[in-house]
């Protein structure tokens, strides 16, 4: 398929643009591991699309909503709608273990949250508010600082 090299120029572009320190944690993650591979084709038909508070669309989407939708496509299963809810799911698990598929989840404000879904290689994908649906690395110092947890659905 003409798309696989193209998302994997895209990643290896991403990663070389990223921080240019080594993160000592999460582990590193075969760039071909099927769940990524699984995500990153979900990511193609989301990413660049626009955040929208509520939204749940590719007119707009907002973080719990774009986890919502992948994991609905990815293997119909129905998610709550809120990041508090969804924050709530599965089990914790440390930064250092965190494996394709899992929600990673940041405190951004007093009472504001934020969540997306790891790719591996310290990547997460996400509604950003700024910049709609992308890749972002968890070594950017923005996302180290509002860090908050991580958890693993059954």
């Amino acid at each position: 398929m003409a798309l696989r090299p193209l998302i994997v120029l895209l990643l290896l572009s991403l990663a070389l643009g990223g921080c240019s320190t080594q993160p000592s944690q999460p582990a590193s993650i075969s760039f071909d591991h099927p769940v990524r591979q699984s995500l990153l084709g979900h990511y193609a038909e989301w990413a660049g699309t626009p955040y929208r508070f509520g939204g749940v669309s590719r007119s707009g989407v907002d973080c719990s909503g774009f986890i919502q939708q992948v994991y609905l496509k990815a293997d119909q299963r129905q998610l709550p709608r809120s990041t508090a809810d969804q924050s709530r799911l599965g089990m914790h698990v440390p930064k250092h273990e965190l494996q394709p598929g899992d929600l990673v989840f940041f405190k951004t404000g007093f009472k504001q949250r934020h969540a997306g879904i790891y790719l591996g290689n310290s990547e997460f994908m996400h509604a950003s508010t700024s910049r709609g649906v992308m890749i972002s690395r968890l070594t950017n110092p923005y996302w180290s600082e509002v860090w908050w947890m991580a958890r693993r659905l059954p």
